[in-house]
């Protein structure tokens, strides 16, 4: 994350290296509240307003994306490799993270057809988790 921050020009300062460090710590799910916390946890003196800057110049170079998921506020999610995957039930709001990644082929399509130069992805999928869905 930081060698990306560099490659864009912008300076890998020790506020963001600890905002960098407090997302990664987090499992790359998180609210930009509760990294504030985490961060001030490691670095007491980096402030609200950094965090939320730092966020945004983030979601500029597409290392996070904000997700709804039915909680109001925005949770970042870390888009290490370009893309990053769900699976949300829509009765406990549960959220399964996997890895196994099938829509590049679909991006190709998408890029192909549109002339679009894609960059990344979030994709989610809604349903029922086993412990939600009726015994069948």
């Amino acid at each position: 994350l930081g060698k990306t921050l560099r490659q864009n020009g912008h300076r890998l300062t020790r506020a963001r290296r600890a905002i960098l460090e407090a997302l990664v710590a987090s499992g790359g799910h998180v609210s930009a509240d509760e990294l504030v916390d985490l961060v001030r946890e490691g670095a007491p003196s980096v402030g609200r307003m950094t965090v939320y800057r730092t966020l945004d110049l983030l979601q500029e170079l597409s290392l996070i994306r904000p997700v709804y998921q039915g909680t109001g506020a925005a949770h970042f999610v870390l888009m290490e490799d370009g893309h990053h995957h769900h699976l949300v039930c829509t009765a406990c709001q549960q959220v399964f993270e996997f890895d196994d990644c099938a829509a590049q082929e679909i991006g190709q399509m998408l890029s192909n057809r549109f002339n679009f130069q894609i960059e990344g992805h979030l994709l989610e999928f809604y349903g029922l988790c086993p412990d939600c869905r009726p015994a069948q």
